[in-house]
């Protein structure tokens, strides 16, 4: 298999994995760094929104390396989308897409359900429960949680960070109750 094949297949967890943890200890080597993605939201209104809040006060511009990180990870994120993409269809497994059409979930063709995901939902009961209730919630998790799922699964239980491990089983176990629980319901009130 050549470069160019490899580069375009998606990579096993056990080496996508390993090179997403070396990203840890490089950050650490390099400039005693902390990962994690959603502080940049903060940097960010710190920097643009020139308010006299005192959760936005604090020298931003010391965090600024972390605003080129997240840039990086989004024009990676472009350039492996046009340049990079797997020209075979996503592979979803069999008893997802069973259990996911139960919900009247029928279009798997791209990388989220169209059938949720789309523009035309936005204004819809749907977009409301899906976009808005679940974006605030996820902002209002990480907020509480005191940062994102890469934070404190990879960056803080490398560190062995107590406060990380119960975010972590916590961000778990609330996929799981979404999941299996939430989801069936919200799927019936907005079908």
């Amino acid at each position: 298999m050549s470069f160019p094949e490899i580069i375009r297949q998606p990579w096993p967890w056990y080496v996508a994995g390993p090179l997403i943890g070396l990203t840890v200890p490089a950050l650490l080597l390099i400039g005693n760094k902390s990962f994690g993605i959603s502080s940049s939201l903060r940097h960010i209104c710190a920097a643009c929104v020139p308010a006299n809040i005192s959760f936005f006060n604090y020298n931003w511009k010391k965090e600024a390396w972390n605003l080129f990180f997240v840039a990086g990870i989004a024009l990676g994120g472009f350039l492996a989308t046009t340049f990079l993409a797997d020209p075979s269809s996503i592979r979803v497994a069999p008893d997802t897409v069973v259990a996911l059409r139960t919900f009247g979930i029928q279009d798997f063709s791209g990388l989220m359900p169209a059938d949720l995901f789309a523009a035309a939902n936005l204004f819809t009961l749907k977009g409301l429960f899906f976009f808005v209730i679940g974006g605030l919630l996820v902002g209002f998790g990480t907020r509480w949680a005191g940062g994102c799922t890469s934070g404190h699964a990879i960056m803080g239980l490398s560190n062995l960070q107590w406060p990380s491990l119960v975010a972590t089983i916590s961000f778990m176990a609330g996929g799981f109750a979404m999941t299996h629980l939430l989801l069936p319901l919200i799927f019936k009130l907005v079908n």
